[in-house]
C-alpha cells in the first residue's frame, strides 16, 4: 500500500464512505454474498468479452432426458383436461397424482443415488415449459417439489442422515412437499416474520429430547392442502442457552410432517382460478426434534442465507419456463388464428394493426426462449446465478403478460367468452400468479436486479463494501486502498469506452465477427459502457441512498436484463447456425431491446439528483441520441414468420403441446394446416372472382378439392365459435338452480307484458 497516498488521499475519502454506506444487515449481507456472478458481470463491465458469451455450452437433452420428454412427460398431457380440473373438480384427477407419482415427476432434481430422476436445469426446464403449455394448474404442481423447498435445501443443505431418509421418499411422492415462507406480515421482507421457534426440550417418540416449539401463521403456500411435510422458515430464538450462548438466532429452516399435532394445512386459497393446490398453514406449539432443522443444528440461524443460495431453481427456471411458454404459445395460436379468421376477404393477420402485435409476439418468444437457453446453461455448469435469475423470473412474467395481452387483443371475442374452447383464458388468468409469487416482480425489478446486481457484478464495489464493512480500522484501510484504487482505473478505462462509443455509435466497439449480426454487437457493446459509466456515477453521488431511489435503479435493472436478454438472443442466433430466415426476429429483437436500453438511460440520467453528474454523463454517453425501435416493414416481416408455416415459426414456438384429440387446440391446428392447404384454391376463387359453388358448377373445382373447401369450411366455424350454455348446462355448471328459475320467470314475464 502507498502509505503517502493512503493517508492523505484514501483516508479521507474511505472516512466519507464510511459515514455515507450505512452498516448491512445480516440479512443485506446475506443476500449480497448469496449465489455468484456469471455472463452479467461482463455486461456490467462496460467492455464485454464475447468469447465468455460465445463459448458457452448450448444445452440439450440427454438421451434419457430425451426419452421422458418423449414418454411420461407428453403422456401426462394426454391424461388431462384442464377445463375440468379449473371449473368443475378444483383438483388434478386422482390418476394424474399418481402418475406424477409413479413416473417421479416430484423428483426431477433429486440426484439419481437418492431414487430421483437427476435431471439438467434444462430437462427441467423443457418439461415445465412443455406442461404449462397443456395447464397451468399441472405445471405447477410439478414446480414446486422441484424448486424453492424442501427438496433443493436438503439437496444443497441436508445432513447424510436427513438426505438418506427423505430424499427417497420425496423422490417417488411417498412424501409430498410444500415451503413455507410467507406470512401476512413478512411478504418481500421475510426479515419481519413473526413466526417463531423456541428452543426447549420436549417429548418425542416417548423420550425426553431437545427440540424446538413452533408457532406459525402462513400464506400463499403451494401444494399446503396436500402435502406431508413442510419446509418452514421461522425465527428462532433459545431464551434458555440451551444450544448456544446466542439468544436470537434468527431465520432458521426445518421439516415439520404435518401429521404432528397442533399443524393445520387442509384450507385452500384460489389462486386467479387456477385450481393448483395453495392454502394457508397454522402450526399451535407445535414440537419438533432440534435435529429437523434442514442441515441440523449446525445451520440454526443460517436460514436466509440458505433461501437466497437456493433461488436460482424457482426464479431461473420455474417460473421463466412458464413464461416461455405463454409466450410461445401465444405467438403460436394467434399466428394461426390471424391466418385462420378473415374479415373483409383478408386474414387478419395482414391488417397492420394485427401485425404489430404478431411481430413483437415473434420476436420476444425468439428472444426469451434464448435467454431461457441461456440461463440454463449456465446453471448446469453448476452455477447459482442470482442475479440473472431475478432477471429471468421478473421479465418472463412481465413479457408473460404483454404476450398474453396481445394474444387475446387479437383473437378479441374469441378469448373473453369462457369455456373448452377458450385455449387462451387459462393462461391469462394465471398471469398474476406468475407477476407475484417467488418475489413480486416491483420488488425484484426495483430492489433485486440491479440493488444486488449493481454490487455483485461490478468489477470492485462488492470489494469496497466488504473493506468498508471490516471492524478492523487499519485493515478496513488498507483494503479499501487496493478496491478503491482499481476501482479509479477501472472508472477512468469507462469514460473513455463510453465517450468514444457514443461519439461514434458504436461502429468500432469491440465485436465478434457474426456476419449481420455484428453491428448488434457492437451497439451492445456502446451501451454496456454507458451503462457502467452510469452505474459509477449512481454511487458516486448517492452512496447509500441509491437503494432508495427504486425508480431509478428499477430503470438501472431494466438495462441490465435487456442487455442480458438481447446478448443471449444473438448466442442463439449463433447456436442455431446464424438461421437467414430467423434474423428478422433477432434484428427486431435487438432494435426493440436498444430501444428501451436508451430511454431507459436518458430517464435515468435525467432523475439523478445530483445536476452536476447528470450533466457529465449526457457529455460522455449521449443518451439522447436516436435509436430507432422496429420499423412497420421489420414488424410486418416478423409477423408473417409467425403466421406461415415454416421452419422458422416452428423454431420461434417451439416444443409445444399440440393438444388432444378434439379439444380446441388440436382443431386449430388442424384448421390451419388445412387453410394453408386450400390457398391456392381459394386464390384461384378470388382470381375468377366466383364462390365456391359456382365454381363447382363451372368446372373449376374438381370433387376433391370441392370436399376439402367444405371441410376448411367446417374447421373455420369451430375455431371461430365460442361456448353457450342452456339454463340448465349453466345452472349445473355453477350449482344454481335458482338462475335456471329466474330466466324461467322473466320469460313469464316478458310475455306477460307483451
Amino acid at each position: 500500500m502507498n502509505d503517502f497516498r493512503a493517508k492523505y488521499i484514501t483516508k479521507p475519502i474511505h472516512k466519507w464512505a464510511k459515514k455515507a454506506l450505512p452498516a448491512l444487515s445480516q440479512t443485506e449481507s446475506e443476500a449480497l454474498t448469496a449465489g455468484e456472478v456469471w455472463w452479467e458481470a461482463e455486461l456490467f463491465s462496460g467492455n464485454p468479452d464475447w468469447s465468455k458469451l460465445l463459448d458457452v455450452k448450448a444445452p440439450k437433452l440427454s438421451e434419457e432426458e430425451q426419452a421422458f420428454f418423449d414418454g411420461p412427460c407428453q403422456e401426462l398431457c394426454g391424461m388431462i383436461d384442464d377445463w375440468k380440473i379449473n371449473q368443475i373438480d378444483g383438483d388434478l384427477p386422482e390418476e394424474v397424482w399418481q402418475f406424477m407419482r409413479e413416473n417421479k415427476f416430484f423428483g426431477m432434481i433429486i440426484p439419481k443415488s437418492y431414487g430421483g430422476l437427476g435431471f439438467s436445469a434444462f430437462a427441467h426446464s423443457e418439461i415445465v415449459r412443455f406442461i404449462s403449455t397443456r395447464s397451468v394448474a399441472v405445471a405447477v404442481t410439478v414446480m414446486v417439489p422441484n424448486s424453492l423447498g424442501p427438496g433443493e435445501l436438503l439437496h444443497l443443505f441436508g445432513t447424510d442422515e436427513q438426505k438418506d431418509y427423505w430424499l427417497p421418499l420425496l423422490a417417488d411422492g411417498r412424501e409430498l412437499p410444500a415451503f413455507g415462507l410467507t406470512s401476512a406480515e413478512a411478504g418481500s421482507d421475510a426479515s419481519a416474520m413473526v413466526d417463531e421457534g423456541v428452543i426447549c426440550k420436549g417429548q418425542w417418540e416417548g423420550e425426553e429430547v431437545l427440540g424446538i416449539r413452533l408457532n406459525w401463521k402462513k400464506r400463499y403456500i403451494t401444494l399446503s392442502p396436500v402435502c406431508t411435510v413442510l419446509g418452514l422458515a421461522f425465527k428462532l430464538r433459545d431464551p434458555d442457552a440451551l444450544l448456544g450462548s446466542e439468544k436470537d438466532l434468527g431465520i432458521t429452516c426445518a421439516l415439520v410432517p404435518t401429521d404432528l399435532d397442533g399443524v393445520d394445512t387442509g384450507s385452500r386459497h384460489l389462486p386467479s382460478s387456477t385450481m393448483f393446490m395453495n392454502g394457508p398453514t397454522t402450526g399451535e406449539d407445535v414440537f419438533i426434534p432440534i435435529d429437523y432443522i434442514i442441515g441440523g443444528p449446525e445451520y440454526a440461524g443460517k436460514g436466509w442465507m440458505m433461501l437466497m443460495s437456493a433461488l436460482a431453481a424457482g426464479r431461473g427456471i420455474s417460473l421463466p419456463s412458464m413464461g416461455c411458454a405463454a409466450i410461445a404459445y401465444s405467438a403460436h395460436t394467434t399466428g394461426a388464428y390471424a391466418r385462420i379468421r378473415e374479415q373483409f376477404n383478408l386474414p387478419i393477420g395482414k391488417f397492420g394493426g394485427v401485425q404489430a402485435r404478431m411481430g413483437r409476439l415473434a420476436a420476444d418468444a425468439y428472444a426469451m426462449d434464448a435467454a431461457r437457453h441461456l440461463t440454463c446453461a449456465g446453471l448446469d455448469e453448476g452455477r447459482a446465478l442470482s442475479v440473472i435469475s431475478a432477471i429471468m423470473k421478473a421479465h418472463a412474467t412481465f413479457k408473460m403478460r404483454e404476450a398474453i395481452n396481445d394474444a387475446m387483443d387479437v383473437h378479441s371475442g374469441k378469448a373473453v367468452i369462457d369455456g373448452p374452447s377458450n385455449y387462451l383464458l387459462p393462461l391469462y388468468r394465471a398471469v398474476p400468479i406468475g407477476i407475484t409469487v417467488e418475489g413480486a416482480n416491483i420488488v425484484t425489478r426495483s430492489l433485486i436486479i440491479f440493488g444486488q446486481g449493481s454490487i455483485r457484478a461490478h468489477p470492485h464495489m462488492l470489494d469496497n463494501i466488504m473493506a468498508l464493512q471490516e471492524e478492523d480500522q487499519d485493515k478496513s484501510l488498507e483494503k479499501f486502498d487496493k478496491s478503491f484504487w482499481a476501482h479509479v482505473g477501472h472508472t477512468s478505462m469507462t469514460v473513455f469506452r463510453a465517450w468514444s462509443r457514443a461519439l461514434t455509435g458504436g461502429r468500432f466497439a469491440p465485436a465478434p465477427d457474426a456476419g449481420k449480426a455484428t453491428h448488434i454487437y457492437r451497439q451492445l457493446a456502446r451501451w454496456s459502457a454507458a451503462y457502467a459509466l452510469t452505474a459509477d456515477f449512481a454511487f458516486l453521488t448517492l452512496g447509500g441512498e441509491l437503494k432508495r431511489k427504486e425508480m431509478i435503479s428499477g430503470r438501472m435493472g431494466d438495462i441490465l436484463s435487456e442487455m442480458y436478454i438481447l446478448s443471449a438472443a444473438l448466442k442463439r442466433w449463433e447456436d442455431e447456425g446464424r438461421q437467414d430466415a430467423d434474423f428478422p426476429v433477432l434484428e427486431y429483437a435487438a432494435a426493440a431491446g436498444l430501444k428501451r436500453i436508451q430511454s431507459s438511460l436518458d430517464e435515468v440520467i435525467d432523475n439523478l439528483p445530483a445536476r452536476w453528474a447528470a450533466w457529465v454523463l449526457r457529455f460522455f454517453t449521449l443518451p439522447g441520441a436516436k435509436v430507432s425501435g422496429p420499423d412497420d416493414r421489420l414488424t410486418a416481416t416478423c409477423s408473417d414468420l409467425i403466421f406461415e408455416p415454416s421452419e422458422t415459426r416452428s423454431r420461434i414456438t417451439g416444443n409445444l403441446y399440440p393438444g388432444a384429440s378434439g379439444d380446441a387446440l388440436d382443431v386449430l391446428n388442424q384448421c390451419y394446416a388445412k387453410v394453408i392447404e386450400m390457398a391456392p384454391v381459394m386464390k384461384r376463387l378470388r382470381e375468377e372472382k366466383k364462390t365456391p359453388e359456382e365454381a363447382l358448377e363451372a368446372g373449376l373445382l374438381d370433387d376433391a378439392e370441392w370436399a376439402n373447401l367444405n371441410e376448411m369450411k367446417a374447421l373455420v366455424d369451430k375455431v371461430i365459435a365460442v361456448d353457450d350454455y342452456s339454463p340448465d348446462e349453466f345452472a349445473a355448471l355453477f350449482g344454481n338452480e335458482d338462475n335456471k328459475d329466474h330466466q324461467s320467470l322473466n320469460k313469464q314475464a316478458k310475455v306477460a307484458t307483451e
